[in-house]
Parts: structure tokens; C-alpha cells; sequence
């Protein structure tokens, strides 16, 4: 069975293509979206998906989110605690997730993965692509193709087509990254004819975004802010946004407050008014009110960039809006309500939001999971990609150059797989080595270009110009760039152009898998567990008085269940408990504005 899979910086996805459709594959919880976020509890056990992301806000110490933004780097975390504590890097915290991903998808499934389909960012790099197939490695999943994420999601959309003689425009906004690609399509042709990206621009920013105004608003410092309320503010930022984009509609101003005493708490609101709250625990209480058009101000700079990648694609396709038959909007944040009227601004009509928006890329990887597995209603469609960003080689015009410039070897755009061949010439009378710089970018000179590696080529001595070196760039249809040299003198190398830190030999390889395995991984049956501990955790210190109190209750009942050794009684009281939790959860969400006297009570001091 191959399955394809969505590993997204906020959420991640696995599909199955099967019985003539595509299939999201359901975790341990019975959800389809996979937390991206690994928690490292005291003991050393590891918790992946919902239940760490829940333990981020009063454990975000043990805690990783996000990295996904890092992948290819040396950027590394450390969780657990003093006595468990671990070094992760980016990729291995992806490799959990994956993991995660692949266990359930075989629990699920009922039978081995043979394969993964894996989507990648349009504008990942070399190094960043690497990085993710050796995730994939180290969660023992074999990946021999990835596929850019608005392809994938063009992919679901154009097959859902009844007319597929068309022009779009898809617009991947995710936690942390954009992609935008022009696609045609053409019966059951799929060709995608332009991409640009931005891997540092998401969900993710708005939501520090709007918790920054806020502290500025405010005077206060984000970066002072103890870790735990920074969380929080960050959190409820995220809630008030998502509020916002749910009811878009609505004029009514949505609220943030920042609670920093046990003071006085203002009256119970009804819950036709109430806002969403942000509470922390410092001195006073703070307030702001947030609409659409404060909203919309404090987006602003990250739709400028936005509308500087969309124009990136549009000239780089040759095609004018008018041309393009819709504009599809895909990704976790797709739903921005403010992003939606910004892009009608711009491009003069409202974007597609089909189905669910962040399951296109998922099921997109489904459908290629079963292309490649040879599905008879498949077997006809083909899809092209391209290029995102030109790759070339650092010369210099003569040796009275002093800086060095971009020769071109592979233009971004295009059609992939493309290999291209060119021949460089020594410099300087007696050079007895050629340095062969490879470079990503658009700028002409290469120190505003990203280096991706060097090779150096050895030759034999004499005047400038009367040795050279033949240098074949090929990049296939995952994005990796393979590179070729030859020197006249009789020197070759051949290599695929990566960070030496995300390249594992096969003895590396092996003990960084078993080191993995060694990992105390949260048994299936109890990753509920921590998801209602956790949760009542984050309640006990959200709350205040009498809550607090009965929070507290809740959280030693639900410990003290665990310990129950008697089957049936366990399983009454575990579901008494969570059933109290949610109660309690649903309560704290609908009534913001908490107050001690609140009549959410019994006289024994339970929900109702």
C-alpha cells in the first residue's frame, strides 16, 4: 500500500487513493489531523499531535511547534525534563510526526506501508527537501517521491472538475509558509506553469502578529513576557482571528483581554456578547478590542507579501487574472476572513473555498499515492512541475573581477525533470583547481543568492582559459538537485547538493533510527489520557476561586483513575471524568468572562 501524506508545520494528514476515491486516514484519536507539535514528558515519554500541543501552553519548555520552518538547519531544541531532557533537530521532530503518521495509517489500514508520497512547500530547497526524505528515513517510511503542496491540492481540485480545460490560480496559506502556482489543465494533463513561495510567511505570523499589537497597544514587552502567558497570549490571539474569519459577517467587536490579577473580575457577559478572552496572571487587566478593520491593519504587511508573491507567479506564467478561470484558496489558514476580501480587492473576484481547505494538500498526496500505485482510473492522468527558483554557478567575467556573479544554469520555471549542461573556464594563469560555488536565487550577484554547496575540482597547471571543467545540473521531479562535473584534466565528482547535517551515512543512519525506536513513546490506549490531563492542567491554570478548586478536583480525580486496577470501574470513572472535562471545557470557552459566583454549579460543586 502506498499512502500520501501532508506534513504540515501546524497540522499533518496521511491519505489513502482506494476503492475509486481518497480516503484521510483517521490518528489514535479518531481525528484527521495530526498535531505537528512532539512534547517530551519528565519520564522521558514522548507525546505526539494533540495531546503535546495541548501541554505547550503550560509546558512549552518540553514542548516543540512550528519546526517545520527549520527544516534543513542545525536549529536544534531540547525537551524533557532535567532528568529525561533530549536534543532534537528539525527533521527528527518531523520523523516523530511522521511516525505518528505511520503507525496509525498501518493500524488503520490493516496492512504494511510499502511507500509514502510526502508534500513538501513549493519554495523548499534543496537542503529543506533532503531534510524532510531523511524525516521520512528515520521513521522507517520509504519516500522516493515528494510533491509540492499546491500541486497536490491542484491536483484534488482539478480532478473534482467536470470542465478540465482550465487556468487557476492556487493559493497554499498555511502555519508557516505560502505557495502560489499557476496551473493548467487539460482533460487529464495537470501542468503546473509557475510557483512562487514564501517559507516564512503563515498562519503562524498573524496570530504573533495580532499578540504583538496587542502588547504594544498595551505597553508592555512580548518578549518579557514569562513563556507560559506569551503561549497564551499567542493562543488566544489565534482563537480571536479564527473567531473573527468563523462569523465574517459580523460587525460586532471581538475582544482580547489580558487578565494579570486575581482581582476583581469583571460581570459575566451573556454569551451572545461574549468575546474571545486572553487571561494571564501579572498585575492588572488589559484590554483590546478587536474587529475586521483593525484585523485587516494589523495584516497588512504580510498581504503586501503576499501580492508580491501572487504578482512573482503571474509574471513568471505570462498570464494576465483575466485568463486565469478561478482562484483557489488551500491551507490550513485559508479560511482568514480578511484574506479573502484582500484578494478580491486585488485579483476582482471572491476565491474558491472548496470543501475543506486543509485537507486538498492530504488529498492530494492521496491521489499521487495512487498514480503511483497504478489505480486503472488513474493510470491516464499526468502532472508536470517546474522549477520555483533558478539555480546556477558563481563565475567571474575576467580575473580583474572581484565580484562574482550568477551564470544560470537551470531559469526558475522550468519544466521538470531538466538537466543542462555548461563548460567553466580557469581564471588565472597556473590554477591548479577550479571552486564550482552552486547557488538558488534571482539576484545577480551571487552573495544575494542562497549557497547550497561547492565542489572542487582539481587540473592540471597552466595559462587562463586552456583548462576547463563540464558542469551538468540535473533537477528531477522531487526537487533535488543533482550535480555532475568533469575537469579536462581528467577529475570528476558527482553530487546531490545538500547540508552535510542532514546527510546520514548508512552506519549514522542506522543508529539514529534505533535511537529513535529506544524513545518511551506514549502507548496508543493512553494518548487520550494525556489529552484530558493536560487539558485539565491548562484549566487549573487558566481559572481562578472556586473554578480553580473544582479544576483541581478534576484533575486528581482523573490521576487518581488511571490508578484504578479494577477494569469496570476504571473505564466508569475514566468516562465520568472526561466527561467532566469537556463539560468543562465547553463551559470555559462559552463564558470568557469568568466569575466566581457563576450558577455553573451544584451544590456539590460540579457542571451541570
Amino acid at each position: 500500500m502506498i499512502i500520501g501524506i501532508d506534513l504540515g508545520t501546524t497540522n499533518s494528514l496521511a491519505c489513502v487513493y482506494r476503492n475509486g476515491h481518497t480516503e484521510l486516514i483517521p490518528n489514535a484519536l479518531g481525528e484527521y489531523m495530526t498535531k505537528s507539535a512532539v512534547s517530551v514528558l519528565e519520564d522521558g515519554t514522548v507525546l505526539i499531535g494533540t495531546a503535546a500541543k495541548e501541554r505547550l501552553f503550560l509546558h512549552p519548555e518540553q514542548t516543540a511547534v512550528s519546526f517545520k520552518r527549520w527544516m534543513g538547519t542545525e536549529r536544534a531544541v531540547r525537551l524533557g525534563g532535567e532528568a529525561a531532557s533530549k536534543q532534537f533537530l528539525p527533521h527528527e521532530l518531523s520523523a516523530l510526526v511522521l511516525k505518528q503518521l505511520y503507525e496509525d495509517a498501518r493500524r488503520y489500514l490493516g496492512e504494511e506501508i510499502e511507500e509514502a508520497v510526502i508534500s513538501v512547500p513549493a519554495y523548499f530547497d534543496d537542503n529543506q527537501r533532503n531534510a524532510t526524505k531523511l524525516a521520512a528515513q528515520l521513521a522507517g517510511i520509504p519516500v522516493k517521491r515528494l510533491i509540492n503542496e499546491p500541486s497536490a491540492a491542484a491536483l484534488k481540485y482539478s480532478l473534482n472538475l467536470s470542465d478540465r480545460d482550465c487556468r487557476l490560480m492556487v493559493i497554499d496559506f498555511g502555519g508557516g509558509t505560502l505557495d502560489v502556482s499557476i496551473v493548467e489543465c487539460f482533460e487529464n494533463i495537470i501542468e503546473i506553469i509557475a510557483i512562487a513561495g514564501d517559507n516564512r510567511l503563515g498562519g503562524d505570523d498573524i496570530d504573533r502578529a495580532v499578540a504583538e499589537y496587542f502588547c504594544k497597544a498595551n505597553s508592555l514587552s512580548m518578549e518579557r513576557l514569562p513563556a507560559k502567558q506569551k503561549e497564551s497570549l499567542i493562543r488566544q490571539a489565534e482563537a480571536a482571528k479564527k473567531a473573527l474569519s468563523e462569523d465574517i459577517d459580523s460587525q460586532a467587536s471581538k475582544k482580547i483581554l489580558l487578565q494579570e490579577s486575581y482581582g476583581a473580575v469583571p460581570e459575566a457577559m451573556s454569551s451572545e456578547s461574549a468575546p474571545p478572552v486572553i487571561r494571564l496572571t501579572l498585575e492588572k487587566t488589559y484590554e483590546l478590542s478587536l474587529d475586521k478593520s483593525l484585523l485587516r491593519k494589523i495584516c497588512q504587511p504580510y498581504l503586501n507579501r503576499i501580492k508580491a508573491v501572487i504578482g512573482r507567479a503571474v509574471r513568471d506564467s505570462r498570464l494576465t487574472p483575466d485568463a486565469l478561470d478561478d482562484i483557489v484558496l488551500v491551507g490550513g489558514s485559508a479560511r482568514l476572513a480578511v484574506l479573502g476580501d484582500y484578494l478580491e480587492e486585488l485579483m476582482g473576484r471572491r476565491p474558491v473555498l472548496t470543501g475543506r481547505p486543509d485537507y486538498m494538500v492530504a488529498e492530494g498526496t492521496g491521489i499521487c499515492a495512487g498514480i503511483k500505485s497504478r489505480r486503472e482510473e488513474l493510470r491516464d492522468v499526468v502532472m508536470t512541475d517546474v522549477c520555483p527558483f533558478s539555480l546556477g554557478i558563481a563565475v567571474c567575467n575576467d580575473e580583474r573581477d572581484q565580484i562574482p556573479h550568477m551564470a544560470v544554469m537551470i531559469a526558475r520555471s522550468s519544466m521538470l525533470p531538466i538537466s543542462r549542461k555548461e563548460t567553466f573556464y580557469t581564471l588565472h594563469d597556473g590554477q591548479t583547481c577550479i571552486r564550482l560555488e552552486i547557488y538558488q536565487g534571482e539576484e545577480y550577484y551571487v552573495s544575494e543568492n542562497r549557497k547550497l554547496g561547492e565542489m572542487m575540482m582539481r587540473v592540471p597547471p597552466g595559462a587562463a582559459g586552456e583548462h576547463s571543467v563540464e558542469v551538468a545540473f540535473a533537477y528531477d521531479i522531487n526537487g533535488i538537485l543533482h550535480v555532475d562535473a568533469k575537469a579536462s584534466g581528467g577529475d570528476c565528482q558527482e553530487t546531490v547538493i545538500v547540508n552535510p547535517k542532514v546527510q546520514l551515512g548508512e552506519e549514522e543512519l542506522w543508529k539514529k533510527v534505533e535511537e529513535l525506536k529506544r524513545l518511551p513513546y506514549a502507548a496508543e490506549g493512553n494518548q487520550e489520557d494525556f489529552l484530558y490531563i493536560a487539558k485539565a492542567e491548562r484549566m487549573y491554570a487558566e481559572l481562578i476561586g472556586r473554578e480553580k478548586e473544582q479544576a483541581g478536583k478534576l484533575l486528581d480525580t482523573y490521576r487518581q483513575v488511571l490508578r484504578q486496577a479494577n477494569l469496570i470501574e476504571f473505564q466508569k470513572m475514566r468516562k465520568y471524568a472526561r466527561t467532566q472535562i469537556e463539560a468543562w471545557e465547553a463551559y470555559v470557552n462559552a463564558n470568557p468572562w469568568q466569575n466566581q459566583d457563576a450558577e455553573a454549579y451544584t451544590d456539590e460543586g460540579e457542571i451541570e
